[in-house]
C-alpha cells in the first residue's frame, strides 16, 4: 500500500466543533507524518517495552491499575508503537495492539524486527472508536493517552470499549488532564496563568487557510468524563492524577514546573460489571463480518 500524503500545512489554530470523520481523517494523517519523529523524541522516555501512562513517567510496574495480566485477552487501543502492549505481553497476557495511524504500526513493527524473538504483539490498523472486533471477546482494554482526546463523542467510543469486554473486564484509559485545557501548552512559568474557559468545549483545532483540520483534540471536564463512564454502561472505580517523577525532564507543555503545581493527567480505572446482562460469553477475538 503506498504511503498516504502527508497533511497540509496548518495556517491556524480555531477553536470549533469538529465532526468524529474529520478528527480521525486529521489525527490518521498526522500521526502518519508525525511517527518517526514523535518516536525519536520521545522514545526513550516511553521505553520500548514499557507501559507509561502519562509525560509524568509513571508506568504501570508503578501504578498496577490493570491488574494480574497472565493469561488474559488485552487490547491496546491507540497503542503507537505498541510499547504498552510489549509490556503486556511480557506478562504473559495475549495482545492485540490497534492504531488509526499506519505510519504508527509501521514504527512498532520496526521495532519488533529490532528485538530478538517474535512479536509479542498482533496489530490492527482502524479506527479506535470503532472497533472490527467482536463482543465480549477481551478481559482487559487500555489506551495511555490514545484515541480519548481525539474524538468528539466520549460516550460512544467508551461503549465501544465495554462492548468488546467480558463481564467483570477492566476498561482503563488515560488521557490530558481536563484541568490543562484552563492553562497555555507551554511548559514554563507562562504556562500557569489561566487563558480559557474549563468549560468551553469547542475543539482545539489546526486548520488550513481552506478550513482543513489537520490535528484535532476535544475537551470535556472531569464531570462530562464520569458521566461517560456511567453512559457507557461502565462502573468507575478509581480515578488517579499521576504525580511528577522527579528528575523527568519537560514533554511539551508538560513539565515539573507545572507537574508539581497542577494535574497533567488523569487515569480512569473502570470495569464492566460482572453481572451485565448484555453479553455474549465464549467469544474468541475475531472480527465482526469477516
Amino acid at each position: 500500500m503506498p504511503a498516504p500524503p502527508p497533511p497540509e500545512t496548518p495556517d491556524r489554530v480555531v477553536r470549533r466543533a469538529a465532526s468524529h470523520e474529520e478528527s480521525v481523517r486529521a489525527g490518521r494523517g498526522w500521526w502518519d507524518e508525525e511517527a518517526e519523529t514523535y518516536y525519536a523524541e520521545h522514545g526513550r522516555d516511553l521505553g520500548d517495552a514499557d507501559l507509561s501512562w502519562g509525560p509524568e513517567g509513571r508506568t504501570e510496574a508503578e501504578l498496577g491499575v490493570l491488574g494480574p495480566l497472565r493469561g488474559l485477552d488485552v487490547l491496546e487501543v491507540g497503542g503507537g508503537a505498541a510499547q504498552g502492549a510489549r509490556w503486556c505481553a511480557g506478562q504473559g497476557a495475549r495482545v492485540l495492539s490497534c492504531d488509526v495511524s499506519g505510519g504508527m504500526l509501521t514504527v512498532a513493527q520496526r521495532l519488533d524486527a529490532s528485538r530478538p524473538g517474535a512479536s509479542p504483539a498482533a496489530y490492527l490498523q482502524c479506527d479506535g472508536a470503532a472497533l472490527p472486533l467482536a463482543d465480549a471477546c477481551l478481559d482487559v482494554v487500555f489506551t495511555a493517552h490514545g484515541v480519548l482526546a481525539f474524538v468528539p463523542d466520549a460516550t460512544s467510543t467508551l461503549r465501544e470499549w465495554a462492548r468488546v469486554v467480558r463481564p467483570g473486564g477492566r476498561v482503563v484509559f488515560s488521557l490530558p488532564h481536563p484541568f490543562r485545557w484552563v492553562f497555555p501548552d507551554v511548559p514554563g512559568p507562562e504556562g500557569l496563568v489561566a487563558r480559557h474557559s474549563y468549560f468551553d468545549r469547542a475543539a482545539y483545532v489546526e486548520e488550513t487557510a481552506a478550513g482543513v483540520a489537520t490535528y484535532t483534540e476535544h475537551h470535556r471536564t472531569l464531570g462530562d468524563l464520569v458521566r461517560a463512564v456511567h453512559d457507557a454502561g461502565l462502573v468507575l472505580v478509581d480515578l488517579v492524577e499521576p504525580t511528577w517523577v522527579p528528575g523527568r525532564h519537560a514533554w511539551g507543555g508538560w513539565s515539573a514546573t507545572r507537574g508539581d503545581l497542577l494535574p497533567g493527567t488523569a487515569l480512569l480505572v473502570t470495569v464492566r460489571p460482572a453481572d451485565d446482562p448484555d453479553t455474549r460469553q465464549g467469544h474468541s477475538l475475531v472480527t465482526k463480518g469477516s
